[in-house]
């Protein structure tokens, strides 16, 4: 710090005027007409020169200065300065330090942060890819928000009481110009679930309780965290206060994807196995043999499809009656990218995919289930696309029947993900010989049963249990 003593003591000058101007919200015009606010700017160039910090420069008239934007927005200076204009008790000398920090540290790598529905216990943490699944403590988040000096008096305070020990799955997004707060329905590209599939593919795979995401933020720890509390779903939860008197309390919506600490390493054990698995099936995204690379694109897209009908997916039974054939449309294109050959004329496609589905369980009594759910899917897909409306089912029964479609489709995809890649270019030509009965027990019973034996999901599934 000593090195960087000129620029602490310029702010803290800077801080003891700022903080004698009138208590109301100050704007980033007055707050630069303070005294010092020049030796501010003039010790930031000197401790953090533009070819080191590029990110704490702004042009102005064809001349690189540091950003007033980032200096007093972004770091947390003006709201220091506001708090102490109204009379808050604040280490001045704290503040200080921070804006050093903020100011002489290395510029951090922007990422992605998706806040997920879900519960972890505390100090999950499982490399999912490029991806990590982890909790945060309320320490962790403090010092990754830019002024942790402040934490315990402004709003932010309450914000990340919101998310302390929520489930995060983060991402290095160095590519990333941030020019505003993002939502987590990003205009810039495609949704989230479907940027970062590949990460949320094995945690839906482990358990069928239904896993969203609730909202993205862009983090640059240290200098960046756009946590608004309206983006973190709540839920009013009543507790039993003083003298006998019920309390509401707001905490953040956990949804009902819950893992227990006892399963906390199975759940890293089929993490690492599905993403294992993923990642073979996609080495062949940009391979030149056709087969490898069409089979890339039918895993992703059978993903995106299926991450899209969770997401319009509130709870078992809560979906947005309109959209509820929709999601139909989304299971059923699932299906089909996973389940069909390149070889298939269009007559008897159907028959084929209920067979192929079919054909990846294990005894006859699934292996009839499989089927007649892939048969009324279709049936219901007809029914959307043709521009007629299902008349034959009350809402109840729509939103059971989409429910059990949603649990086949997990399952079809798990298995197709054991199964591929196999010791033949198409995955059909297997499911086909083996809903015959030929090489079935090599090709898809001993995997299977080895897979679900050793790697089990959350609930390992009954047909597996008996072979």
């Amino acid at each position: 710090m000593s090195k960087h003593l000129p620029l602490h003591e310029a702010v803290s000058s800077w801080l003891e005027y700022a903080g004698s101007l009138s208590p109301t919200p100050q704007s980033m015009v007055v707050l630069m007409l303070q005294p010092h606010w020049e030796d501010v700017e003039r010790a930031v160039a000197a401790a953090a020169p533009r070819k080191e910090h590029p990110d704490l420069y702004a042009k102005v008239n064809g001349d690189w200065v540091p950003d007033p934007r980032t200096l007093l927005g972004q770091s947390g200076l003006s709201e220091a300065a506001r708090l102490i204009a109204q009379g808050e008790r604040i280490a001045v000398s704290e503040v200080a330090d921070n804006f050093v920090t903020f100011c002489t540290a290395p510029a951090p790598v922007h990422e992605r942060w998706l806040l997920l529905n879900g519960a972890f216990p505390q100090g999950t943490r499982i490399p999912l890819g490029r991806h990590t699944l982890q909790t945060f403590t309320a320490d962790e988040l403090r010092q990754t928000v830019p002024m942790p000096a402040l934490n315990v008096l402004q709003r932010r305070s309450h914000d990340l009481g919101l998310i302390t020990g929520a489930p995060f799955l983060h991402v290095p997004d160095p590519g990333r110009t941030v020019t505003r707060r993002p939502t987590w329905f990003d205009f810039t590209g495609p949704r989230a679930e479907a940027q970062h599939w590949r990460a949320l593919l094995p945690l839906m795979l482990w358990d069928s309780e239904l896993l969203r995401v609730a909202s993205v933020f862009t983090v640059a720890r240290g200098r960046r965290f756009d946590l608004n509390p309206r983006d973190v779903p709540t839920a009013i939860q009543v507790h039993e206060g003083r003298y006998g008197r019920e309390e509401e309390v707001e905490v953040r919506d956990t949804g009902d994807f819950h893992v227990s600490a006892s399963d906390l390493p199975a759940l890293a054990d089929f993490c690492t196995a599905i993403s294992a698995k993923i990642d073979a099936v996609m080495a062949g995204a940009s391979h030149k043999r056709r087969i490898l690379n069409r089979r890339a694109r039918r895993l992703e897209r059978a993903a995106r499809h299926l991450l899209a009908a969770y997401q319009r997916t509130y709870t078992d039974y809560t979906v947005w009656e309109v959209e509820a054939d929709e999601l139909h449309l989304d299971y059923v294109i699932a299906l089909e990218a996973l389940l069909i050959s390149p070889n298939d004329k269009r007559e008897g496609i159907a028959d084929n995919i209920r067979s192929r589905a079919s054909a990846l369980f294990l005894t006859p009594e699934y292996q009839k289930e499989a089927m007649d759910i892939v048969q009324r899917a279709y049936m219901a897909r007809s029914t959307y696309v043709h521009g007629d409306v299902i008349k034959d089912q009350t809402g109840q029964e729509k939103l059971k029947e989409l429910r059990t479609l949603r649990l086949l489709t997990l399952q079809v995809i798990l298995r197709w993900l054991v199964l591929t890649p196999s010791d033949t270019d198409d995955l059909a030509t297997l499911l086909d010989a083996g809903a015959q009965g030929t090489g079935r027990e090599h090709h898809i019973d001993q995997p299977l049963c080895a897979f679900f034996t050793t790697t089990p999901p959350r609930s390992r599934p009954a047909d597996t249990t008996a072979n």
